[in-house]
């Protein structure tokens, strides 16, 4: 079944929100569901002009994309997508070229994609620091599962092994960034079959599922993983202002 569209998909969300100057560290988090690729990233850009604006508070949004997604950063390569545009539209994946750093990959259903927009300081939170924190964030929840996490050198995300089971890829524009972190889920990782995952040949993706040999939902490891962000990112207040399928109301 085809994802509506941005119209009817966001129509009567308030987002952005009311613009909040008042200093404070706090976390607004909206949790889409599942969403399309295309409105998803437009609602970032909404929310990155509101911060660059001068909106103190810092968002994030919880998404599972559908229809499937294969999105090329800013370091892609043409032979890094090994499907032809023809199998890709026969099984109904898009094609998106975004601004995010990285090479290729894959979003669809099963995998959990945190997008957090929130500004950046060359001296407390420079970019290289933002990075390995959403890279500790998921060691963190994987953790939580039994599960031991790492970085791998030379590349970012997160790998289980000579596995990636995470993978990341931020943009920042006048120090506010924006994109974020893909985590697998699902036992299903067939998606990557298209491509060659962030570009690395010799390597092979893996899930949350496969990992622990039963099946762990997308809503499991939502709260954890808002956790461990949370944390890792230094925020002492979360606040859920807009869950899927709940009566919109802007946050005061």
């Amino acid at each position: 079944m085809k994802a509506p569209s941005e119209p009817a998909r966001f129509a009567g969300i308030p987002w952005p929100p009311a613009a909040e100057t008042q200093p404070g560290a706090e976390l607004l988090t909206c949790d889409l569901g599942r969403a399309a690729y295309r409105p998803t990233l437009a609602l970032q850009q909404r929310l990155l002009a509101r911060v660059q604006g001068g909106d103190s508070r810092a968002y994030l949004l919880l998404v599972e994309h559908d229809p499937p997604v294969i999105t090329l950063g800013r370091r892609a390569r043409d032979e890094h997508v090994v499907a032809s545009p023809r199998q890709l539209a026969a099984a109904g994946v898009e094609l998106v070229a975004c601004r995010r750093g990285g090479d290729v990959t894959w979003h669809g259903p099963g995998q959990l994609v945190a997008y957090p927009i929130l500004r950046l300081d060359p001296r407390r939170r420079t970019v290289h620091g933002y990075v390995r924190s959403l890279e500790q964030a998921v060691i963190d929840l994987l953790a939580r599962f039994g599960i031991a996490g790492d970085r791998r050198r030379g590349h970012t995300g997160v790998w289980v092994g000579h596995e990636k089971i995470a993978a990341i890829g931020v943009a920042v524009r006048r120090w506010v960034a924006y994109h974020g972190l893909a985590l697998n889920v699902s036992a299903d990782t067939s998606g990557f079959d298209a491509i060659v995952p962030c570009g690395i040949r010799d390597a092979s993706v893996t899930s949350l599922s496969r990992l622990k040999g039963r099946d762990v939902s997308v809503d499991e490891v939502k709260p954890l993983l808002l956790e461990c962000l949370s944390g890792a990112l230094g925020f002492g207040r979360v606040r859920r202002v807009l869950a899927a399928g709940a009566p919109a109301s802007p946050p005061r």
